[in-house]
């Protein structure tokens, strides 16, 4: 960039000395002669003020200590995608020795390398490429039409994670040059989505995969760009502070798994409004924020209509405190696998087994938990446990063994849902199961021993009191 440089930059995204930036001025600053870009950094701290200089105000930026002037020799405007394709996977041309692969060293120590050069070679035949990864490779944009159809037309995979792209429209102008395009990484480039749906000429027809973590997109730009991913299967969204604030109407109804971890998604509210999307097995929510969840269409003991095919959910790190929250996973009819940690309910004094015990136990369809399969045996342990833990609590509400007289209260089938299912399952708890066992004192593990003399009718019996054998205590909370 030189001295005649114009508006256009307002918004272009830079590198400078490694850090990423989005230009947010062009012009002089008084009294310092000659042209100055205003940038505000993806790292604030990088920054030195919030876009004003001596009282006047150039720019605005998110953070008091977000902005810097830089001169512009010294900001990397990056380089076209095909630029960058050459050059990471394109050979320079050089001296051949008698066609014997080049040494290659790890310290002092020569590696022999069968095949290699082979490899890198079938690499730099773009036309063959199927994979491309350009991960922090200062790509700004498409580049001249068709260049990239002409000379890498095959590509399926391509990963532009923390590069220089400003706008959809230029992921756009890369990928309408890729129809066999599957999957597609745009995490951590701080993207300008348009405010109306993109013609069709920007659809992506062979789409599976799309990640947009970090992006800053909103709900709403998610709904004005979907219809363009007719066959999306995995949608990722980390990190974007989405709200959802709209049903999918006609869109993301392909979709399998739908990533929003990190977004403020506190209110349940949200969730329901993706709750009908057909096809959704996979649902990750960690660090969303959410401590309850409840399903209105579906009382005790009966399945709800939404998430219809959600078969995989994680909630880790939220804020899940009541056992609540897990009764009412049982409801959602496909649910096989969970992932719940670094919750206070998991965290809490209960220990990490018995709450994994519990878990099992509430819902009766899972398979997996934390990503551990549940065994036939394990379940069985579970839920015998369960029953007995709350045996005491469940004659009290109303419980009998008798079938006629088994009426426990509204306010215990509401805190154990399961109950009387594992009672039809294994039977009633009998009353010998639910005795209180005495606290391990060592008067209670005492046996008294009466010792008399058949031969000596003048001697008293004799007592002596011995030590039973170990016991264990079994604790429930």
């Amino acid at each position: 960039m030189n001295d005649t440089l114009t508006l256009d930059v307002i918004g272009r995204r830079v590198e400078v000395n490694g850090e990423h930036a989005t230009v947010r001025f062009s012009g002089v600053v008084p009294p310092v002669a000659g042209l100055w870009l205003g940038v505000e950094w993806d790292n604030p701290a990088r920054g030195k003020h919030d876009g004003s200089h001596e009282g006047i105000v150039y720019f605005k930026c998110r953070h008091p200590t977000g902005g810097s002037f830089v001169r512009p020799n010294k900001v990397n405007f990056g380089v076209d995608f095909l630029t960058a394709v050459n050059n990471r996977y394109v050979l320079e041309d050089g001296p051949e020795e008698d066609g014997k692969e080049q040494p290659v060293t790890i310290g002092n120590k020569p590696v022999e390398t069968i095949g290699f050069d082979s490899v890198i070679k079938q690499q730099s035949q773009l036309s063959k490429l199927q994979e491309v990864s350009l991960r922090n490779c200062v790509v700004s944009c498409a580049g001249d039409k068709g260049t990239i159809a002409k000379a890498c037309p095959n590509i399926r995979r391509v990963d532009l994670s923390r590069n220089l792209l400003s706008s959809w429209d230029e992921v756009l102008n890369i990928a309408d040059q890729l129809k066999h395009l599957e999957v597609l990484n745009l995490s951590e480039n701080k993207l300008h989505f348009p405010s109306v749906s993109p013609s069709l000429a920007g659809t992506f027809p062979a789409l599976k995969v799309l990640v947009l973590n970090r992006t800053g997109i909103t709900w709403a730009e998610v709904l004005r760009c979907a219809p363009g991913w007719p066959v999306l299967e995995e949608l990722y969204l980390k990190s974007n502070d989405i709200s959802i604030s709209e049903r999918p109407a006609d869109v993301l109804q392909t979709v399998k798994l739908l990533d929003l971890s990190s977004n403020p998604l506190i209110d349940e509210n949200q969730l329901f409004l993706i709750a009908y999307l057909p096809r959704l097995e996979q649902l990750i929510l960690s660090d969303v924020g959410i401590s309850s969840i409840h399903f209105p269409d579906a009382g005790t003991g009966c399945k709800t209509a939404m998430f219809p095919s959600l078969q995989y959910l994680v909630v880790n790190d939220n804020q899940i405190s009541q056992w609540s929250f897990i009764n009412e996973l049982d409801k959602l009819q496909s649910l096989r696998a969970l992932s719940c940690v670094r919750n206070p309910l998991t965290e809490g004094g209960s220990g990490p087994q018995t709450t994994r015990q519990f878990i099992i136990a509430k819902i009766g369809q899972l398979k997996t938990l934390n990503k551990c399969e549940i065994l036939p045996e394990e379940r069985r342990g579970a839920e015998l446990d369960y029953r007995k833990a709350f045996g005491n609590e469940w004659k009290k509400a109303g419980g009998h063994q008798d079938p006629d007289k088994n009426r426990p209260n509204e306010e215990f089938l509401a805190a154990h849902p399961r109950y009387q299912s594992l009672c039809l399952k294994y039977g009633a708890p009998e009353d010998g199961e639910l005795k209180t066992r005495q606290p391990f004192l060592l008067k209670n593990q005492l046996l008294t021993l009466k010792i008399k003399y058949p031969n000596q009718v003048d001697q008293k019996v004799t007592e002596k009191q011995l030590l039973d054998g170990p016991s264990r205590e079994q604790n429930h909370p």
